[in-house]
Order: C-alpha cells, then sequence, then structure tokens
C-alpha cells in the first residue's frame, strides 16, 4: 500500500463497518474504570486551563466525544469516515460532529484547549506521523493538552511496528519514541498510563495513553 493512500483505505474500511463497530464500542468505558479515569484527568487540566473547548479526533460513533461533555466540556468529534459521522449525529443530535482529516483541520491556531486522540493515530503511517502531530500542536492554545491512546510496540529497537487490525492496517508505537515525537512537535509529557493486557481483551498488546502539554 503506497502510504498517501493510507487515509482512503481507512475511511473506506470504517465506512463499511461503520454500524458494527458503533455497536461493540458503544458502551466500552462501561468496564474501563483506568480510561475513566485518565479522561476525568484530561478533562480537569482542560477545564482548569479556561478553555473547554476540545476536539475528539477519530471520533467514530462519538460516544466518547459525549462522554467529555457529560465531564464539562465543549467538545466536538471529527471523523474521516462520513459514515461514522452520520452515526454520531444520529446517536448525539445535540452535539457537533464534522467530517475531516486530522491531517488537515478546519480549526483556526490555538482554538482549542485540549485535544483527544484516541486510537486514531494507529492507522498514520509513520513518515505521515510528524505532519499529524504539528497539526495537534497548531490547534492547540497555549498551555492546551493532548491526550493520546494507541497501542504500545514490542521492542524500544523498534518504534513501530505493524500489526493485523481488524478494520484497517494499523501501527504500534514504543511509547518512549512517540513521547520524544511529540517534545519534538512542541507538546511536552505530563502522565503517562500504561494499561496491561487482560485476558478478555481482543488483541495482547500494552495500551498507552500520554498526556502532554503545549507550553
Amino acid at each position: 500500500m503506497v502510504e498517501h493512500d493510507a487515509l482512503s483505505v481507512s475511511r473506506e474500511a470504517y465506512d463499511a463497518a461503520a454500524s458494527t463497530y458503533a455497536q461493540l464500542f458503544r458502551d466500552e468505558l462501561r468496564d474501563r474504570p483506568l480510561d475513566r479515569a485518565i479522561l476525568s484527568v484530561f478533562a480537569e487540566v482542560v477545564s482548569a486551563s479556561g478553555n473547554g473547548q476540545v476536539a475528539d479526533l477519530g471520533c467514530g460513533p462519538g460516544h466518547i466525544t459525549a462522554y467529555l461533555n457529560e465531564l464539562g466540556l465543549a467538545a466536538f468529534g471529527v471523523d474521516a469516515s462520513s459514515a461514522m459521522i452520520e452515526l454520531a449525529r444520529q446517536a448525539y443530535p445535540g452535539l457537533r460532529f464534522d467530517v475531516g482529516s486530522m491531517a488537515a483541520l478546519n480549526i483556526a491556531d490555538g482554538a482549542l484547549g485540549g485535544v483527544l486522540s484516541r486510537w486514531s493515530i494507529i492507522h498514520t503511517p509513520p513518515r505521515e506521523l510528524p505532519a499529524i502531530l504539528a497539526e495537534f500542536h497548531r490547534v492547540l492554545a497555549s498551555g492546551g493538552h493532548l491526550l493520546v491512546g494507541f497501542s504500545a510496540s514490542d521492542d524500544p529497537f523498534h518504534a513501530t511496528q505493524a500489526f493485523d487490525h481488524a478494520v484497517a492496517p494499523a501501527y504500534r508505537w514504543w511509547p518512549d519514541h512517540l513521547a520524544a515525537m511529540l517534545r519534538k512537535s512542541g507538546l511536552a509529557e505530563v502522565a503517562r498510563m500504561i494499561r496491561e493486557p487482560q485476558p478478555t481483551d481482543r488483541r495482547q498488546f500494552q495500551e498507552i495513553q500520554l498526556l502532554v502539554r503545549k507550553a
């Protein structure tokens, strides 16, 4: 697969899987107390900055966007899949959902107090990721926070590893390497949550969530 085709491949795959995906993940936070905890921390630090506007990038069917709003944030969702956005608008008609690409967000410079990227970078080819991180930095206000979730690779000597994702080609990242990339983009690490794989997990990978801040 040519790297510049990755977005269209992912978009088409998620359009086709949208209804199934929404059913599978609608209640995912119910049995994930650690995820609820880090999202609550994210909401608290964003609110403390005085700018509670947050973009949930790669929002899928909108359930996490809705949860952020329940936590008091002015959250809206963005996803490349028009089918996902349609499902999100149907499920949460009072919230804003836009079709868009993380590589070219229709958001003004410094407009956001927070950005959530929850497993949305995993389909980005490694060579394209620095541009995505630069876009996250661009839309964040000074003092704004990014929470990025991803699956960890197994080997610190290999920054990324491709893996067999059920929907589209995907990549895992060595956490320290991704944290260094974020630093290079002007986003300093504040906290890191590591969740070990559980017997009931579909994939036996560590899950990493990095909370970073724009100076």
